[in-house]
């Protein structure tokens, strides 16, 4: 990550750590079924904590760490701008309050489970969150352009990516190590001086 120059104006950031964790709090509550473009419409577009391609950078390192993507930026982010407090402020923030409405509707659903319509519903969000996720990938697309690959690299990996995971239907893991690590090379080799 480059450091912004030195006549450059202070960029946002969160001002306390209840900010923070009211922060995560209402993104965590928002993301019901996936929540990769609600943070990055909150953390890129609205409050502008981190750029497109910090975000792009950022993420990456979220999916390829163990746990859920979301509590792991959200554990870099907090740690960025308060150390291990901020951290810790931010997971909880991310775990506190959507764990009470997740028992709250497994207790509902408990109830309610053998009612087709009710399976109906369930199967019609698939789609939704499906669509997030594809807009969400379309916007973060234009981050590829600054990316020290090249654009047509970038695409040819992503391409690569959906191939092994979705036609070939190969574990997770292996395309990780496997693309991700060649992409780190590759990114190595052309960032080396």
């Amino acid at each position: 990550m480059t450091e912004p120059p030195a006549n450059a104006a202070p960029r946002p950031r969160p001002h306390s750590l209840t900010d923070l964790f009211v922060s995560f709090t209402l993104l965590a509550l928002q993301g019901f079924g996936g929540v990769l473009a609600v943070v990055q419409r909150e953390l890129v577009e609205k409050k502008r904590w981190l750029t497109r391609e910090e975000f792009v950078e950022e993420w990456a390192v979220a999916q390829i760490m163990p746990g859920p993507n979301v509590v792991n930026l959200s554990l870099m982010l907090g740690h960025r701008y308060f150390g291990l407090r901020g951290a810790m402020v931010a997971v909880a923030g991310m775990l506190a309050a959507p764990l009470l409405v997740v028992l709250a509707l497994a207790l509902v659903y408990a109830q309610f489970a053998g009612n087709p319509q009710v399976a109906g519903a369930l199967r019609g969000m698939g789609a939704v969150a499906a669509g997030l996720i594809a807009a969400t990938g379309l916007k973060l697309f234009g981050a590829l352009r600054k990316n020290p690959l090249g654009l047509p690299l970038c695409v040819a990996l992503a391409a690569l990516t959906f191939a092994g995971i979705a036609l070939l239907r190969l574990p997770l893991a292996y395309v990780l190590l496997g693309l991700g690590g060649l992409a780190c090379v590759l990114a190595w080799r052309k960032l080396a001086p």
